[in-house]
């Protein structure tokens, strides 16, 4: 598959999605982001602003597995990874397979489970693959988990500690639309239900040419020493007690491909570099004791750090066979 044709297909997608989702283009381009690259997005907004209904909306644009889990405090572990039960028919032990084995996953509110809860994630979101007394079993691809919660409701919450948050690709709000996208929405909504004429677009076997489409976009080494030098300078910065891990710089190299395919191209370029620091790295970060969350203030700390890095601009040429890419950027 062509970078062309992933295009194409990533503006179905949202053509598809904002038949529900109202004013967040942006927001959408970036969970797509998040599903070509491989990875995961936690949605954390007040409630009542779509991120459950974005993550419905976009399961339903393909025709892949979806599953949906309301994550309580009495959730366990087994109810995500299944769990091996006794069969008296046979006499021998049955493994039952847990919500996890789907393509597409819905946590919603996943900081009411407890800690316990929440760990049985890691090893799936990262390798893709569950481990239950002993057997790992691997989880068919695609595997994509939307994470929803609300950052202003503590009481009998559980926060996601920095292992399971740096498992997220991005962590995105959704905000409020503008008034006159919440008057349009209304006049719409009052009448009819979009979400119920949505249609499947992609299926799964294209979705998995796209994602690998992906991994073949070009990325310059002199962007991957730009990535680099970002990441260490939040690891020096005197503002920040815990900078940028390996995951992370990897992570942003990972959304910058998907993001140029998306743009229908077959390299990098700085300014996609630029544009997902922000969204993939601050969530990341953990502030000195005394500076307040992550929020606003890791973002503002991030542009300051690309604003004084200085971003490549040779005459880049891709290996022998490739296309040109731009001579400046």
């Amino acid at each position: 598959m062509q970078t062309n044709e992933v295009h194409q297909n990533c503006q179905a997608l949202k053509k598809g999605i904002e038949q529900v989702i109202t004013g967040k283009g942006d927001i959408i381009d970036l969970v797509l982001v998040c599903l070509l690259s491989g990875g995961h997005v936690l949605l954390e907004d007040v409630p009542g602003t779509g991120k459950t209904m974005l993550a419905k909306t976009l399961a339903r644009t393909l025709s892949t597995g979806f599953g949906r889990i309301q994550f309580t405090p009495d959730l366990l572990p087994a109810d995500l990874i299944g769990l091996n039960y006794y069969n008296p028919k046979t006499g021998d032990f049955t493994f039952r397979k847990g919500a996890m084995f789907t393509h597409i996953l819905l946590a919603d509110e996943i900081n009411r489970a407890t800690p316990k809860t929440q760990s049985s994630l890691l090893e799936s979101m990262e390798e893709h693959q569950i481990t239950v007394d002993g057997v790992t079993y691997p989880l068919e691809p695609p595997f994509f988990v939307i994470a929803t919660q609300n950052p202003i409701e503590t009481h009998g919450t559980f926060p996601l500690p920095e292992a399971q948050l740096d498992r997220f690709l991005m962590r995105l709000a959704l905000g409020y639309p503008t008034s006159a996208e919440t008057a349009r929405l209304l006049s719409v909504w009052i009448h009819q239900d979009p979400f119920s004429e949505v249609r499947p677009i992609l299926n799964r076997e294209t979705l998995l040419q796209m994602q690998q489409t992906v991994q073949n976009v070009y990325v310059h080494d002199d962007l991957l020493h730009y990535i680099v030098t970002v990441a260490e300078k939040t690891r020096s910065h005197e503002m920040i007690g815990l900078g940028i891990s390996t995951r992370g710089a990897l992570a942003l190299s990972k959304a910058a491909q998907a993001f140029a395919a998306m743009s229908g191209r077959d390299f990098v370029v700085p300014d996609d570099i630029k544009l997902l620091a922000v969204p993939v790295l601050s969530h990341r970060i953990m502030l000195k004791a005394g500076l307040r969350g992550r929020g606003t203030q890791a973002a503002a700390i991030l542009q300051e750090i690309l604003q004084s890095t200085l971003v490549p601009t040779e005459d880049w040429r891709l290996p022998q066979g490739g296309r040109q890419s731009p001579e400046s950027v």
